[in-house]
């Protein structure tokens, strides 16, 4: 019998505002009512993400290098055929997302950091064929679609989130700025931007940027992003991101093509050592979150929820939350998005997740056995 607690064991904490109040002077007002109960799923090692199956199976990255096969009765294999990664600081294993003709194709795609000359690195993403005719199941056919580009020092920010948009015809793909601010908005770098490319790789010639014979400004779908770690689709087709701000200043934008997000230039954080950052005004040039946090969330993962299971959730944004240590919900409305709840886990949340049964699944982000949870939220009995 797996663990299950109620709700009532954590502090729950509800926030209501309009998107164009989200500030630091946010009303968060306590409540004893919760929709929830959690279950103990799993247990990992720094995971980092994970994806469902056809079936109920899910695919969960270990930060460390491993990939694991989850059986829905909860039976734990790893996958062999992993590339070697570069682990260490905010890098390693990173985002899995499967193709949407699985089913038939088999393909998985990987994110992950390598290593390049010099003490630099930088984020890549590989597709595969998972291979499950032997005893243990392996990635095969490794392909590389995707690098970060230039390979920098460092080891933040590297953010390689995967999504493909809702008719299967793109894959997106979040690059972080790498801690190094202006390359967020330099046209030579991927670095600090939302990129899109076909399934194999190559560029769509539709691109804002396309360039012919500059692979690197051709790709670039939206620019002035900071540290990417969520990214998804809604309903309407619309892509959506979350990422870090820097002190403060967290964001959730809606993604335009050709758009730019401001930053280093604007931000509604300022600078870790103090200075300021001048914050998005009106008329500035540059496009303003639908919702941003100050303080703080830290956000992580980022799923779309539209399912029954949850009907008062529909058309809901969830996000996990680091430093925050809980899980956020964001009410969608055509272009717009407010703040609705937020519930303290009492665990940095590293990923969100929407089950094919309308659960939502979250992943704890410990370092270590016991402390990277992988939870079932589903409604409260």
């Amino acid at each position: 019998m797996k663990p299950i607690f109620p709700i009532s064991a954590l502090s729950l904490f509800a926030i209501a505002c309009s998107s164009n109040q989200a500030g630091a002077n946010d009303p968060q007002t306590a409540s004893s009512d919760a929709p929830f109960q959690v279950e103990i799923a799993g247990d990992f090692d720094e995971p980092w993400a994970m994806t469902f199956l056809p079936g109920g199976d899910a695919l969960v990255t270990e930060k460390t290098g491993k990939l694991l096969w989850r059986k829905a009765g909860g039976d734990i294999a790893e996958v062999a055929g992993v590339p070697k990664v570069d682990y260490g600081g905010q890098g390693g294993l990173g985002d899995v997302i499967i193709a949407p003709d699985f089913a038939t194709s088999k393909t998985v795609y990987l994110s992950y950091v390598e290593a390049g000359e010099d003490d630099t690195r930088g984020a890549v993403a590989d597709m595969f064929t998972l291979d499950t005719t032997g005893a243990t199941p392996k990635l095969i056919n490794g392909k590389r679609i995707w690098t970060q580009y230039p390979k920098v020092t460092g080891k933040g920010h590297y953010s390689h989130r995967l999504v493909f948009s809702p008719d299967g015809k793109y894959l997106f793909i979040g690059s972080g700025e790498r801690q190094k601010f202006d390359p967020a908005q330099d046209m030579d770098s991927n670095m600090g931007k939302i990129v899109r490319l076909f399934p194999d790789g190559s560029i769509p010639k539709d691109n804002p940027f396309y360039t012919e014979g500059n692979p690197v400004r051709s790709q670039i779908w939206s620019l002035g992003h900071r540290n990417i770690l969520g990214i998804a689709f809604d309903s309407a087709g619309q892509l959506w991101n979350q990422e870090m701000g820097p002190a403060h200043g967290d964001e959730l934008n809606l993604v335009k093509p050709k758009a730019n997000y401001g930053y280093p230039i604007v931000s509604n954080g300022d600078h870790y050592d103090g200075r300021d950052i001048p914050d998005h005004t009106e008329g500035d040039g540059f496009e303003a979150p639908a919702v941003w946090w100050n303080p703080a969330i830290s956000p992580a993962g980022l799923a779309y929820y539209n399912a029954d299971l949850f009907p008062e959730w529909k058309n809901s944004m969830f996000i996990g939350a680091l430093g925050g240590e809980a899980l956020v919900r964001v009410q969608l409305n055509g272009d717009s998005a407010a703040k609705a709840d937020q519930w303290q886990m009492d665990a940095r949340i590293r990923e969100v997740e929407t089950g094919p049964d309308g659960a939502l699944w979250v992943l704890e982000d410990g370092g270590k056995r016991g402390e990277g949870r992988l939870l079932k939220l589903t409604p409260k009995r």
